[in-house]
């Protein structure tokens, strides 16, 4: 796709792209309200500790449903530009929402998507995924941090660090020497996309403000996977237009209000 062509190169050698503004400020407004409203969210959500003992909490989704988290998933704008990065059509694999409190969210150890994928049967490491800040992101808040072009190593080995699943701390080590260390600071509705293989993590979030995050992650046709996990498999994405995503957002808030009202 013509018009993601310098994104792409960037994304080939650095392993991500940042895109401003991915959601307008009422999109993203819609996404702060309807994901602090939503008792759901607040009911699955689990706590993942870190190697000191902090927890970061997250919940996941495998399913594409009626729900506004489900149609940013889907949107247009997001697929057609993974699809461009990684060079295939590509499917919804999960998507999950990151709740990094104040003072007490925990640390994302060091690690690539693709360290985890690749024991759900995923041949090779044509996969990404776009986390796009519902909160303002900053250094002192735990923004995620990646090793520019760390994607070239390949796939590292990896093993439990805490409640985490971390990559080999002694390549890492030698990553941390060898690439340039990046904080990811993004205003809300802004996005990064990033290959599976990139080394990536977040600090603890001692400030006083939050950092929520939805993550959207994407699996190539061609690289459905050969044995059935806790991830589904290939099927055709049903791409949302980019104008039904605000429709689609007040359709799930207006839901949420009738069921808290009710």
């Amino acid at each position: 796709m013509a018009a993601f062509e310098s994104e792409k190169e960037e994304f080939d050698r650095d392993g991500f792209v940042i895109v401003r503004n991915l959601l307008n400020s009422e999109e993203t407004e819609l996404l702060a309200k309807i994901s602090r409203t939503d008792a759901n969210l607040a009911e699955t959500a689990y706590g993942r500790e870190d190697g000191k003992g902090a927890v970061v909490t997250l919940a996941v989704r495998n399913e594409l449903k009626q729900d506004y988290y489900s149609s940013i998933a889907k949107s247009q704008r997001i697929v057609d530009r993974m699809s461009a990065l990684l060079g295939d059509e590509v499917y919804h694999y999960h998507h999950k929402l990151i709740l990094k409190e104040p003072r007490v969210g925990g640390a994302w150890e060091w690690h690539q998507d693709y360290g985890y994928w690749y024991n759900n049967g995923c041949l090779t490491p044509d996969m990404g995924s776009c986390l796009i800040a519902i909160d303002r992101a900053t250094q002192e808040n735990g923004c995620l941090q990646v090793l520019r072009g760390s994607h070239h190593i390949g796939r590292i080995n990896h093993g439990p660090i805490g409640d985490q699943t971390g990559a080999d701390l002694e390549r890492v080590a030698v990553a941390v020497e060898r690439y340039e260390t990046v904080y990811v600071e993004l205003e809300p509705g802004s996005a990064v996309f990033f290959h599976s293989n990139l080394l990536h993590r977040s600090d603890q979030n001692t400030s006083e403000n939050p950092r929520w995050a939805l993550i959207c992650c994407y699996n190539t046709k061609k690289n459905d996977p050969y044995k059935e996990s806790r991830h589904p498999g290939y099927s055709p994405l049903d791409t949302l237009p980019d104008d039904q995503l605000l429709k689609a957002g007040h359709h799930h808030l207006e839901q949420l209000t009738q069921q808290s009202s009710g």
